[in-house]
């Protein structure tokens, strides 16, 4: 499960095993027991599911994600070999 980065104690990754055939660049988010997951997509990111979280968080979450989209796409492209 690699681990892209933490902010504010919010753990941002993926699985190393996101499907066959593959979905398409996302990354999940955790903190505690809440856990959500975001499409990173060349339209913007979209949440997909959350469990557990305000929308206030889920806002601030899209906008972290945002703002990191370019280093998600990379270390996901890097890490599947696409």
């Amino acid at each position: 499960m690699p681990v892209i980065f933490r902010h504010d104690g919010y753990r941002f990754f993926f699985f190393s095993n996101e499907g066959n055939p593959l979905e398409p660049c996302h990354i999940h988010v955790r903190k505690a027991e809440a856990l959500a997951k975001f499409w990173v997509l060349e339209s913007g990111v979209m949440l997909a599911e959350s469990y557990g979280l305000s929308s206030s968080e889920l806002q601030k979450l899209q906008k972290i994600i945002q703002n990191n989209q370019s280093l998600i796409e990379r270390t996901w492209h890097d890490y599947f070999k696409l």
